[in-house]
This record gives structure tokens, sequence and C-alpha cells, in this order.
């Protein structure tokens, strides 16, 4: 019986001691596999997430830098370097970027049953709807060149053809593309899906720049060529006409009409790539819900001074460009008069700016409110482009002031543009100042939200992202009566209701008929109009360079002591950033009207 015993608890001491071996090795079989699985995902997750940004971003500035080089051999006028070779490649990347957008859209109509996170900060409805115009008077200047094409298709190359038509399904697609899909936050897919947006960034970086030299082609021939009727010097004029006769009788008016729509189709470009390029940010990014929620006041009352202004400039802005440009190709002293009447025109504009704007910035100091110092791809975008784009305008304007103090000869718009240049480099710092403490300025309470955002949901609520569900039902009026409203804006756009949050109702009862009537805010209401002013005397100061009012090749000052090759490669620099600069600050002066 012992024996037995014995034996027994002998084989169940071993069976012990082999379990636990058996346990010890599976245990270290584990942690290798945790070891394996770590390191797979350090080398196929991790690794791609930290690094697609550089790659693609690499990737998108070496096409950029492909078309750069094409179109400086074609401003050099290589014979082996000819037009068609650069609007060859713009094709492909433009259909490239067809291609991309069309599989995005195929792919985000398949998950229509996954949830689509939005950045509502991206863009608004007015921005999309300004872009819509710009890309319309783009469709215009495709149909223009498609005309121009049909005339003299007999000695031109077929790429003449092909490119305005690709650039017009291309601008068709892209508005489709932004109205629908550019607050996307891109969860999926998210390596190939970088190197898709930042193809569609630098494609339309390469396609402004494409029309910013040709722009400053066009204008830098008429100025060679008002030079040379004046008798100063004689530069040679390069035609760019082809060798056989045009077969329709407007040809000539199509390529007239083409260089009034180039500063329309510029913007258009620039801005589609500044959006694009918010989108390409927003790729894999956790969207904090506390701080997706735009509360903008569209109230307009006590709107007087600023639009009057407003208006005053613009009217005399339209005045300033005809008789610029009728003047300055006349005499000597007409020519002076007129340079002299653009300095003292734009001395007064940028006092009046300076001053809107140093107001604004000492309203914002007086009332203490506290920064915002959330995460926005859109806003801290716009910071950006505003110090970089002023960079252009900066350095024109330091030329012209060591042009001035430099200069031998004394014309009577000597010391105006002086003046004038200096004011440029104050206006853009106030400006710039006033802009951004706008932006980052949290939003005082009892605003209401932006019209394009939904409120919470009602008291009762199909789907919820704020609790678990209750069998698909959740009482918010019972459950969290005063719980903050807060949704998303894409529970609005793929359900298509409307939600409203439930009215807090006022523990002291209102008489039936009455109205509370909020009382003015006089500090709101100066700030309104101020941004609406600057927004005016913006657009003002874009209209001018943008149709030929550019008294910096005129006046001969900078030229004479910089040279002409010299003075030319500056102004070709700094004007497209100059242009571009003043349409931001209009967009972002809306942002500004719509917030304070």
């Amino acid at each position: 019986m012992t024996p037995t015993m014995v034996e027994h608890s002998g084989l169940d001491i071993m069976c012990l001691n082999k379990y636990c071996h058996s346990s010890s090795s599976s245990s270290s079989s584990e942690h290798d596999k945790k070891i394996f699985t770590k390191l797979k995902l350090s080398l196929s997750g991790d690794y791609p997430r930290k690094n697609a940004e550089i790659l693609s971003g690499q990737y998108g500035t070496n096409l950029l830098l492909i078309g750069a080089a094409l179109m400086l051999a074609i401003a050099h006028h290589d014979p082996s370097v000819k037009e068609e070779h650069l609007l060859s490649f713009a094709t492909c990347l433009m259909i490239l970027q067809l291609i991309w957008m069309m599989w995005y859209i195929l792919v985000r109509d398949r998950q229509k049953s996954t949830r689509t996170e939005k950045d509502v900060h991206a863009t608004t409805c007015w921005i999309r709807g300004g872009l819509t115009l710009l890309a319309l008077l783009s469709l215009i200047m495709d149909a223009f060149r498609i005309g121009y094409y049909v005339g003299y298709q007999s000695c031109v190359s077929a790429v003449l053809g092909v490119y305005p038509v690709i650039h017009a399904t291309h601008t068709v697609a892209q508005v489709h593309f932004l109205w629908f899909h550019i607050k996307d936050v891109i969860k999926s897919f998210e390596t190939f899906e970088r190197f898709g947006v930042i193809h569609a960034v630098f494609t339309n970086l390469l396609l402004w720049c494409n029309g910013v030299m040709s722009e400053a082609e066009h204008f830098l021939n008429n100025h060679k060529r008002r030079l040379s009727a004046l008798g100063y010097e004689n530069l040679t004029i390069e035609h760019s006409e082809p060798d056989c006769n045009c077969t329709t009788s407007t040809c000539s008016m199509f390529s007239s009409s083409l260089y009034y729509l180039y500063p329309f189709n510029i913007e258009y470009h620039i801005f589609v790539s500044a959006l694009l390029f918010v989108m390409w940010k927003n790729i894999g990014r956790t969207i904090d819900l506390s701080s997706n929620r735009k509360k903008l006041v569209t109230k307009t009352q006590g709107l007087t001074l600023g639009p009057i202004l407003g208006l005053l400039a613009l009217a005399s802005t339209i005045g300033i460009l005809v008789v610029y440009i009728t003047h300055v190709e006349e005499s000597l002293r007409m020519r002076q008069s007129a340079i002299s009447m653009f300095y003292i025109y734009g001395i007064v504009m940028l006092v009046v700016m300076c001053f809107a704007g140093a107001s604004g910035l000492l309203i914002y100091r007086a009332n203490h409110m506290p920064l915002d110092t959330s995460k926005n791809p859109s806003r801290q975008l716009d910071t950006e482009l505003l110090f970089g784009s002023s960079i252009g305008s900066w350095f024109m304007s330091w030329c012209s002031v060591v042009a001035v103090l430099s200069t031998s000869s004394s014309p009577p718009y000597r010391w105006t543009n002086l003046i004038y240049s200096l004011l440029i480099v104050l206006e853009k710092y106030v400006q710039n100042l006033f802009i951004i403490e706008s932006l980052y300025r949290q939003q005082e309470n009892g605003e209401r939200e932006d019209p394009e955002l939904p409120a919470a949901p009602e008291i009762f609520s199909v789907t919820s992202s704020l609790a678990p569900p209750y069998n698909g039902i959740i009482n918010r009026a019972y459950d969290t009566p005063d719980r903050t409203c807060v949704t998303m804006e894409n529970e609005q756009e793929e359900s298509g209701q409307v939600y409203r949050c439930p009215r807090k109702h006022s523990e002291v009862p209102l008489p039936v008929g009455t109205k509370v009537v909020e009382p003015p805010n006089i500090k709101r209401q100066i700030l309104k109009n101020i941004a609406v002013l600057l927004i005016m005397c913006n657009i003002s100061l874009w209209i001018l360079p943008a149709f030929g009012c550019r008294p910096q090749y005129d006046n001969g000052l900078e030229q004479e002591t910089f040279g002409f090759s010299i003075w030319t490669t500056v102004l070709n620099f700094a004007i497209p950033l100059n242009l571009f600069y003043r349409m931001h600050s209009v967009a972002s002066l809306f942002e500004v009207f719509r917030r304070v």
C-alpha cells in the first residue's frame, strides 16, 4: 500500500516537473513571439508613418524642380527645350492626379458605412465658392487657348491643343474634390494617400509657376517695347507668335485676352495648393473634438464706416489703374506724373491700413482674451504663408530704399518712392500681427456656432460617439441634460439630418411675445469694420499690379542702381509673392470678420 502511494507520488512529481518545464519553454516562445511582433510592427507600421511625410515631400519637391528646370531652359530660349515639353510634363502630372482623385472618390464611396473624420477648420463654404469662381475664369482661359490652337493648328504642336482640354478636365474634377473631400482626415492607405495628395499639391504649384512665368514674360516684353518706343534702350523683344497665319479672325483677341485671365488662374492654383497641403498635414491625425468646433458670428450690425471707406478705396483704385495705364506710355512728363500719382495714392492707402490694423491690435490688448493653443494645421499654414509671402515685397521695398538713397538722379517721385517703400514694410508688419492675433484669439462665450456645423443631437438620437448606446437610443434629457453639445460635421453630411441642441430653459420666465435684444458690442463692431476695410484695401492693392500697374518697372531708379537684368529678376520673384500675399490676406481677413 505504501510503495504504491510512493510510486504514485513520484509519478505525480515527475509529471509536475515536466509540466513546469513545458510551461517555461512555452512562456519563452511567447516572449520571442512578442518581440518578433513588436519588431514587425516597428518596421511595417511606425516606420512608414514617421517617414512617409518626408518621402512624399521629397517626391513632390523633385517634381517641382524638374518643371522649374524646364521653365528656366524655356526662358533662356534654348532651341532644344520648347514650351511643348513643359506642357507635356504638366499634362502627365494632371492625368496622374485625375487618376488618383478618381481612385480616392471610389474608395470613399465603398467606405460609406465607415465614419470619416473631418477637420472643420480645413476650409469654409465661402473659400470653396471663391475658388469655384476662380476655376470658372480658368475654364474661360482654357476655352481661349483652345480657340487660339484651332487658329494655328497647322503650324503648332498638338500639345498646345491637348493641354487646355486636360487642364479644363482637371479643373472641374479638382473643384468637385475640394467641395466634397478636402476636409477628410485620411486614416486608411496613409502612405499611398500621402503621395497622392502631395502629388496634387506640387502639380498645382507647378501650374502656378508656369502661369507666373508666362505672365511675367508677357509683361517684360511689353516693358521692353515701351522702353524702345521712348528711346531709352535698344532691347531685344522676343516674339512668341507662330510662323503661320491664323485661319480665324479671333486669334489676336484670344491671345490678348489670355493675359487678363492669368491673374485669376494663378490665384486659383496657389489657393488649391494651400488647401491640399492642409489635407496632407491632416493624414493620420487624431482630431480633438473640443477644438474641432467653429464658433463664428455672421452678424453685420454696425457695419458702416468700414464698407464705405473700402468702396471708396476700390473706386479710387480703378481710377488710378486707368489713368496710370493710359499715361505711362505717353511723354516723359505724363509718365512721371502718373508714377507720382501712384505713389501718393499708395501712401494714403497704406497709412489708412496701418492705422486700422494698429487700432485693432489696441482693442485686442485691452480685451485680455486668452490665446487658443489647440493644434490647427490650417491656421498654422495661414501664419506661415503670411510671413513667407511677405518676403517678396519686403525685399523689393528694401531694394527701392537702397536705390533712392544711392541714386544721383532726382525725379519728382524720388522721396515719395522712399516713403511708399517704408510704409509697405510697416503695413505688412501691422497687418500680419492683426490677422494672427485675431485667428489665435479664443472666442467669447455666447457666440453661435458656424452654420455649416450641426449642433448636438436632439433629446432622442439613434447614434452617438460620446457615450455607449443603450439599444441604439439615448435619452439625453434624462442622461446628461447639461452636457456640452459636441458632434462632428460628417454626422450631418452622411445622414442628411440636421440636429439641434436642446435649449436650456431660463429660470426666470419671459413674457410671451417679447424678445431678448443683445446690447451692441462696440469693440466687436469696430473690429468688423476694420476687417472689412482691410479686405477692400487688399483687393485694391492686388488689382493694381495684377492688371499692369507696376511703377517698379517704370520709375528707373532701381534699374539705374541694380541694372536691368538683376532688377527684373527681383521683380519676377517679388511681384508674384506680393500678389499671393494680398489675396491670401483677403481670405484670412474674411475669416477674421467671421470670428470677431
